[in-house]
């Protein structure tokens, strides 16, 4: 597996919050897909409310 950097930034109640992770996926649709799953999971956001602005292969 590849490990990928996702960074980009998220809706709260103050405006937006950046984020920057690294995930571990087999390419970057995967990837992609996994962030906005985790984010949504752990802030209770909808895929909408998600900004991914870049994903690097690390």
């Amino acid at each position: 597996m590849n490990q990928y950097t996702v960074t980009g930034r998220f809706k709260n109640r103050d405006g937006y919050a950046s984020f920057e992770t690294t995930i571990d996926a087999v390419n970057e649709s995967v990837a992609r897909e996994h962030a906005l799953s985790q984010f949504g999971s752990e802030h209770g956001l909808k895929r909408t409310e998600i900004d991914l602005e870049e994903v690097a292969q690390r």
